[in-house]
């Protein structure tokens, strides 16, 4: 059997959440993906359709507490369990599997960071430094070799791909990065929060974690190992009244006499070969809409009226390439298949 005709025995923890149902629409479309556990403890013993009827139509297991998967049958593991919680289940797997975390448990390198940010002690800190932190089109040689991918954040993935590149060629000052950022209300998850009613949410726009969002780290981890030193970065998230989404607004200051049109070429140059990221034509600015149920991240440019200083905006589905996509391509790299496999799909408009 060759690799491209295998079917990779798959489990998904935390199945009945958000991003689990992103994952059970994109693998069941994918000819190398057989899912034969379905996890989600409160839900255990149901059906899949019960719970997510727009996936009824589809031959899935039914869904079973996390003690009862037979682990001899899998290969893969999605992890998208609640953050704090996916360290201990990820130490009690056996050793033969592949995981892809969509949790933060696994994506800060630091364990002392970590720590900080999250209130208490990592209890898993040799698997944290195993962990490849799963930004694609970053880290794509160390994911295809790994055991254990932490799949980023949805705000770090709309900040990083458009920023690392211009920090990493010295273009932009890494020390002056004001990044403006708006999600849709998946992004809180599926548990049942007062935050996330549809009576505190509609008609309205709120900034949230406002000087210690907790993807801060994440985002100032990436660019410090582009920059060569450490970076600090002005973060505010946003709370918008739509299902799903990220637009980045990132305001940078340019260097070394730098201008725009090096920005756009650097990017251009960057992902030109690249499947999902694509960088917008001179007057274009991407929107949320233009992404929708997507693995792309569009970004689009613009000078400043302040001189020397420049525009970065950035789409992404938070749900997909925040997400479930960008696992799934992380899965395809992992086992050597094409990275667009599963992940052709248009985004939906309007």
């Amino acid at each position: 059997m060759t690799a491209s005709s295998h079917r990779t025995r798959i489990a998904i923890l935390g199945a009945s959440g958000y991003t689990g149902a992103e994952l059970l629409r994109i693998l069941a479309h994918h000819p190398n993906a057989d899912i034969v556990a379905l996890t989600a403890d409160r839900q255990a013993g149901k059906k899949i359709g019960s719970v997510f009827p727009h996936l009824a139509r589809h031959n899935l297991p039914d869904l079973v507490a996390i003690p009862d998967v037979d682990w001899s049958k899998i290969e893969l593991v999605f992890c998208c369990l609640p953050h704090g919680t996916t360290q201990d289940v990820i130490s009690a797997l056996p050793g033969h599997l592949r995981i892809l975390d969509l949790s933060a448990d696994f994506r800060l390198a630091d364990p002392e960071v970590y720590a900080q940010w999250y209130g208490h002690a990592h209890r898993a800190v040799g698997l944290q430094r195993e962990a490849v932190y799963g930004l694609t089109e970053v880290a794509r040689a160390a994911i295809g070799n790994a055991r254990l991918v932490a799949v980023p954040g949805c705000y770090p993935t709309g900040s990083q791909l458009p920023l690392i590149p211009l920090v990493k060629a010295g273009l932009i000052d890494a020390d002056d990065i004001v990044i403006d950022a708006k999600s849709g209300v998946t992004g809180a998850g599926r548990a049942a929060k007062e935050s996330s009613l549809f009576a505190e949410v509609s008609e309205g726009i709120s900034a949230y974690g406002i000087g210690h969002h907790r993807h801060m780290p994440e985002i100032e981890q990436g660019l410090s190992i582009a920059a060569g030193r450490p970076v600090t970065i002005s973060f505010t998230p946003h709370l918008m009244p739509m299902n799903r989404g990220i637009l980045s607004t990132i305001y940078v200051k340019m260097k070394g006499g730098a201008k725009i049109d090096d920005l756009r070429h650097t990017l251009e140059t960057t992902y030109a070969n690249e499947a999902f990221v694509h960088v917008l034509p001179h007057g274009s600015a991407p929107a949320t809409h233009h992404v929708r149920g997507s693995n792309l991240c569009l970004i689009g440019l613009a000078q400043d009226r302040l001189s020397g200083r420049a525009i970065l905006v950035s789409a992404i589905d938070n749900l997909v390439k925040g997400a479930s996509g960008q696992a799934v391509q992380d899965m395809n790299v992992m086992l050597g298949l094409p990275e667009i496999t599963g992940l052709q799909q248009e985004p939906l408009f309007p």
